[in-house]
């Protein structure tokens, strides 16, 4: 039996999402029957290794095809940005390029695509950084880089998978601050994110809500709402105890 995580104000609906992979005549089902949706929240989903959270994530964005089941968006047509795990900058090219290049592709003049990537070069703090090459930038910045350039397609929806594992610890706490702030204060079109992650700790820091997943093949197993006012206390008593609830799904 599939189990639905409900959420008003829907942006996003998966419905029965099934996914099977083929290889050497042997099948390898990584989800079953998953149905979610989602509003102008911060979604994160949680689950053991293998059990199909970046396939999720790859068919939200269209990149790979369900089994069966669909993908709904509102408004239809609406622009998904992805954050990849590791930084995908091509190396010839400068950051502003590499910011620049998909909305040239998608169809603005160089100057038009550049000037937009200015600005969102501006919100991650890398203004001054545009004509650097990815050789010369630290992970921390290739990864801001890689931040700006699915902001600046200005999407409605923001992917990311596990967008801070590669980091070392201080470097991701600041980026992920970065990114909540640019969140709660409403500056980009972003309406929705929905984030992978391996991190309790990192999904109750940021997310409205928890998804947790079983293992393979990957059903709902629960989801947990995060009512804590931001920004938030590790410390905290209602922390520690979202912590032991989400530990206990995941653990079921």
């Amino acid at each position: 039996m599939s189990a639905t995580a409900t959420h008003k104000g829907g942006i996003l609906a998966l419905r029965n999402i099934e996914k099977t992979f083929v290889e050497d005549s042997k099948r390898l089902k990584v989800l079953d029957g998953i149905s979610l949706e989602i509003g102008e929240e911060f979604v994160a989903i949680l689950g053991p290794s293998g059990c199909g959270k970046t396939t999720l994530l790859r068919i939200i964005a269209g990149l790979e095809k369900p089994d069966s089941g669909v993908v709904e968006v509102q408004p239809a047509g609406a622009r998904i940005g992805f954050i990849f795990q590791f930084p995908t900058l091509l190396p010839w090219m400068t950051v502003l390029e590499n910011v620049a290049l998909p909305l040239h592709v998608n169809g603005l003049s160089w100057s038009e695509a550049k000037e937009r990537a200015r600005k969102y070069l501006t919100l991650v703090g890398l203004q001054s950084f545009e004509d650097f090459y990815p050789r010369e930038l630290s992970g921390g910045m290739k990864q801001r880089v890689n931040v700006a350039r699915a902001l600046a397609i200005e999407p409605t929806i923001l992917l990311m998978d596990e967008p801070f594992s590669a980091l070392d610890p201080l470097t991701a706490e600041t980026l992920r601050s970065e990114i909540l702030d640019l969140w709660t204060w409403g500056v980009t079109t972003v309406r929705t994110i929905i984030m992978v992650t391996h991190s309790v700790d990192e999904a109750i820091l940021m997310a409205d809500r928890i998804v947790v997943l079983t293992a393979r093949p990957a059903r709902v197993a629960g989801i947990v709402n995060v009512d804590i006012p931001r920004p938030r206390d590790r410390r905290s008593q209602e922390f520690q105890k979202l912590e032991d609830k989400v530990y206990e799904l995941i653990s079921a």
